[in-house]
């Protein structure tokens, strides 16, 4: 069975069990919940109180706070009612790891539990283990034991439960069996919840978090395949990307992985993790929810057989025949869009990765350079950087005298009425909305045709990937350029709108290319920093920058240096905010190097696995260095860290001096 929610061709929301959190009910028909994770100490009551009560105002419908021990845990009771004596009634989450004794206090003191099957009973040593089956049974009969006390208070009490598994704290004996895999992360829940189920409770929600959303959805897609498959029946789903970031780069991938299952119906409640005070988290958290509010069913026509022609619980890219440098084995090209620039000059490319120096009369090219740009009625009137290619109207490509630069862009209608262009690319335009049948034989004939797909449907994601299904049903190889638009009135609400439609579909092995177009206009009256947002950039440089960072998200074409960054919690052991962009002011030149700022212990070391270096709080003012697992430098000044860090990279040959760039 490849199916993982209730339809593939059109919005449906999964039918998933009601919970009661408090007076809050998540999952069933009630609207997708917002919460985030208070990053103050829990020891200190007033500024929790506090913190807790502003992301309330900003809309948090649940707020999550640390309490890795009995004394943090017997805390939650005051904070509780300093924020109920204020007149709130937003439930409270306690947020456990490593200490069954602090879930069952806070069991019996506010609204629900949030655990990790990963370090609640088991350890991580990143040690393999050969477990015969007695022995693992063994195992499973241990977390039985330590495990069940916890339902039984919960139950008693009425308490909701989150098992939360994350993809950096699988334990050693998951590792063992199932490997750093999505499956291994359903398999860790599946335990817990097979414990609880065993005991009547059914009050729980569960979650599959990870810093890559590729890994992050497959999983949630084959928890929902278990659960339908063994019990027949689905639990709420909470849904998160851990450790996104900040910023822009945060925003998109948090909503590439969040979206990317809503799209699908599937999710029940959200979190948005940023390096950003948690109140801040709130706009981005219903920026996303405000998408599904009110969507109805689309109908697209179905596929053209039942059976998926790709697997959607593992990632590979469809297979194209490249026409230039677009598909086959190449990095999917980015495209910028200059229709609505009216003076194109040498300064006009600064915006998408081209410098040119008249004194030497040449080209530098940034590694996020657009591959192809889009000029509509416009000709380049110089000489062109190498790389850089032209897409351009029919007219205008019959009047470019360097057909070896310009590519013309047809609508599939003219297209089709024989508009044909000689031997070079043709990019055509089709709308996945609407009736292509008669455009893709035509197209499988022609080996110079690539396709721009876009929707105007309500479902565009969906649409777009039905088109591109059917493609690989019907054998047709040509590659195809993502061509996404937005008319959002905000950053926040275009950034998730580009990454939604756009990175959604890369993580599926769909698209060659990406193209995003948006009206201008929208983004004028957006502050940032006091600015208005066309201020800090130009429109050109946002939708390229955004372009890249979308490919960077899904893996599919590194331009940059990726940051793995906790949200800041009360766990937290430096000022994360304040270090992270040190680290990154140092180090953002490093092409295809990713750096883990982890602020506690706690997911630290397995989040990291996924990346080249880590910077990890251990004490109050100390760092311990990892290089992938392993420790290199522990517990060492704060003050020395970020030096001690480059001077790692050095050491394995990956720095490079800014001057030299």
């Amino acid at each position: 069975m490849q199916q993982y929610c209730v339809s593939l061709t059109e919005y449906k929301r999964l039918p998933t069990r009601e919970v009661k959190v408090g007076n809050l009910v998540i999952g069933g028909n009630n609207p997708i919940r917002i919460q985030t994770m208070t990053t103050t100490d829990t020891m200190d009551t007033d500024a929790t109180v506090a913190q807790s009560i502003r992301c309330i105002e900003a809309g948090a419908e649940l707020v999550r706070i640390t309490a890795p021990s009995k004394n943090e845990a017997e805390n939650l009771l005051h904070i509780k009612n300093a924020i109920r004596a204020k007149g709130y009634d937003t439930p409270i989450i306690a947020d456990i790891h490593f200490t069954p004794n602090a879930a069952e206090i806070a069991a019996r003191l506010i609204e629900k539990v949030r655990v990790n099957p990963g370090n609640y009973v088991d350890k991580k040593k990143f040690e393999t283990i050969e477990y015969t089956d007695a022995e693992y049974a063994e195992e499973i009969e241990h977390i039985r034991q330590r495990f069940t006390p916890l339902v039984r208070i919960c139950k008693e009490h009425g308490t909701a439960m989150r098992i939360g598994t994350n993809h950096g704290s699988l334990s050693d004996r998951i590792m063992s069996r199932y490997g750093d895999t999505p499956m291994g992360m359903v398999e860790s829940a599946m335990e817990f919840l097979r414990i609880a189920r065993g005991e009547d409770y059914h009050q729980i929600i569960l979650s599959m978090k990870s810093s890559n959303p590729q890994v992050m959805v497959q999983a949630y897609r084959l928890l929902v395949q278990q659960m339908q498959t063994e019990f027949g029946e689905c639990y709420p789903l909470h849904l998160g990307v851990t450790e996104a970031g900040d910023g822009e780069d945060g925003r998109i991938k948090s909503a590439i992985g969040i979206c990317t299952l809503l799209e699908d119906g599937i999710g029940d409640t959200i979190r948005v993790s940023l390096t950003e005070d948690p109140e801040f988290e709130i706009p981005v958290c219903r920026d996303i929810v405000k998408r599904y509010t009110g969507l109805q069913a689309t109908h697209n026509p179905p596929y053209g057989t039942q059976a998926l022609p790709y697997n959607p619980f593992a990632y590979k890219r469809r297979g194209t025949s490249a026409i230039h440098d677009i598909g086959g084995h190449k990095v999917p090209v980015v495209v910028a869009d200059f229709s609505n620039v009216n003076t194109l000059d040498t300064h006009s490319l600064e915006h998408i990765g081209y410098t040119y120096n008249p004194h030497s009369d040449k080209w530098s090219i940034g590694d996020a350079a657009a591959d192809y740009v889009y000029t509509g009625n416009h000709i380049f009137d110089f000489a062109l950087p190498g790389t850089l290619q032209v897409v351009c109207s029919h007219a205008t490509w019959l009047a470019a005298e360097d057909k070896s630069k310009y590519h013309p862009l047809l609508t599939a209608e003219a297209y089709l009425n024989g508009n044909l262009t000689g031997d070079g690319a043709t990019f055509v335009s089709v709308d996945a909305s609407m009736d292509y049948g008669s455009l893709l034989p035509r197209v499988k004939q022609d080996a110079n045709v690539v396709l721009v797909a876009h929707s105007t449907g309500t479902s565009a994601l969906m649409a777009v990937r039905r088109l591109i299904a059917e493609l690989m049903l019907q054998g047709i190889n040509n590659p195809v350029i993502l061509n996404v638009s937005s008319s959002d009135a905000t950053v926040d609400e275009q950034l998730i709108h580009f990454a939604t439609e756009a990175g959604g579909l890369f993580l599926e092995g769909m698209g060659d290319g990406i193209w995003l177009h948006n009206n201008e206009e929208d983004l004028h009256n957006t502050k940032v920093s006091g600015r208005t947002y066309l201020e800090v950039k130009s429109n050109e440089q946002f939708l390229n920058n955004t372009a890249f960072s979308i490919l960077q998200a899904t893996r599919t074409r590194i331009s940059k240096t990726e940051y793995i960054s906790c949200p800041s919690c009360g766990r937290t052991l430096f000022d994360l905010q304040e270090t992270t962009a040190k680290i990154r002011a140092a180090t953002n030149h490093l092409k295809g190097v990713k750096i883990a700022i982890m602020g506690c212990i706690v997911n630290g070391p397995g989040e990291m696995a996924d990346a080249d270096y880590g910077y990890v709080g251990t004490g109050p003012g100390k760092i311990t260095l990892y290089r992938g697992k392993d420790v290199i430098r522990r517990n060492m000044e704060s003050k020395f860290a970020l030096e001690q860090l480059i001077n790692l990279i050095r050491e394995d040959g990956l720095w490079i001096d800014k001057q030299a760039i």
